[in-house]
């Protein structure tokens, strides 16, 4: 076995000399093609053209003189439909940079807890018309009109009463209003 680097200037043979040639000839214009193939992903068209070439050297018989261009990228796309399809078999694999931002930002039980304890909280501090006018319209689905009637004060009193309450609960929740008339936590 020589150990020669393919490519050097001290190549020997014929089919070294064969191989130096081909890379030199079709290496750039292979690389390109497949980083096309791959949406710019160059890390991975360096390695499908890597194994191009090295498929190139085991099978195919350098010195006949023949073209092996259309070889070559017939090759270069097989592999990359391979490893296409192989990912669509596999299970999606983990982002190792977003895995743990993932588990912080899925809600579980103890923020559940806390987020109820502290509604809890804010709802005690609601006045006694604004706790009740929330409670017809939000635990008992009524409407403003239902409400109301039940409490013995006009619709738009229900109203202003439930939007004064929702808004001091946010206030007390540290939700607030966004440019976009969005809610966002104030934290």
């Amino acid at each position: 076995m020589s150990w020669t680097v393919m490519g050097s200037l001290g190549a020997v043979s014929a089919t070294e000399r064969a191989m130096r040639t081909l890379h030199d000839e079709q290496a750039g214009a292979l690389y390109a093609y497949v980083v096309r193939l791959l949406n710019g992903d160059r890390h991975k068209a360096e390695d499908v053209v890597q194994e191009t070439l090295l498929r190139c050297w085991r099978t195919q018989d350098l010195t006949s003189g023949q073209p092996l261009r259309p070889w070559l990228f017939r090759v270069a796309r097989n592999l990359v439909i391979d490893e296409y399809r192989m990912r669509k078999t596999r299970p999606q694999e983990v982002n190792g940079n977003t895995w743990l931002e993932d588990l912080l930002t899925r809600p579980d039980d103890v923020d559940w807890l806390l987020s109820s304890l502290l509604l809890k909280e804010a709802f005690r501090e609601l006045s006694p018309a604004h706790r009740e006018a929330l409670y017809e319209t939000y635990f008992y689905g009524r409407s403003m009109r239902e409400t109301g009637e039940v409490l013995g004060v006009p619709p738009g009193t229900v109203k202003s009463r439930v939007h004064h309450a929702v808004r001091a609960l946010r206030l007390a929740m540290g939700v607030v209003e966004s440019a976009g008339g969005k809610y966002v936590s104030a934290a």
